[in-house]
């Protein structure tokens, strides 16, 4: 069952006007992960995201990361539209986060440009910024949506939107 879309204001993007399958996008909002008190990842030459349901995730660079503490799992999945990617554990001093951010090493032809950019889980970070604006993560724990006050729903994710 299809929810019924909240009606855009001048300025905001429905997540039920982005396509499915989805696709890909250019970004030059200045995009911020801070993580256990540090700047995990910040830039203004990301990438996002679009589809159906679901707010923007962001890609960022990856000279634009600190990589020196992720370390790579070995947990891997396939997504139908955009290839198949693995999971990174963050560990910054004491803090350990399990599956925090991901990237595309087999991404399908449409995606080939994020190959070596990272996305993350925001509601394991402290904090996500758009242009200086705190993030709301998406629900759920498999998500990686970014929701700001330019993005309306309702937002898959979240308990019964399983089907959507």
């Amino acid at each position: 069952m299809r929810p019924t879309p909240i009606p855009p204001q001048p300025g905001q993007e429905s997540v039920w006007d982005y396509p499915r399958p989805a696709i890909l996008q250019d970004t030059d909002k200045h995009l911020k992960v801070i993580c256990n008190g540090i700047i995990l990842a910040e830039t203004s030459k990301g990438k996002r995201v679009l589809e159906t349901s679901h707010p923007p995730t962001y890609y960022f660079p990856p000279e634009d990361v600190k990589l020196e503490y992720f370390t790579e799992t070995s947990r891997q999945i396939a997504c139908e539209w955009k290839g198949r990617y693995l999971y990174y554990d963050i560990k910054i001093e004491d803090k350990y986060i399990q599956y925090g951010s991901w990237r595309y090493f087999q991404p399908t032809p449409d995606f080939v440009s994020i190959q070596t950019y990272y996305a993350f889980i925001p509601a394991l970070m402290d904090a996500c910024y758009v242009n200086d604006e705190l993030a709301t993560p998406q629900s759920g724990d498999f998500y990686g949506g970014w929701i700001t006050k330019d993005i309306v729903g309702p937002f898959k994710g979240g308990p019964g939107t399983w089907g959507w």
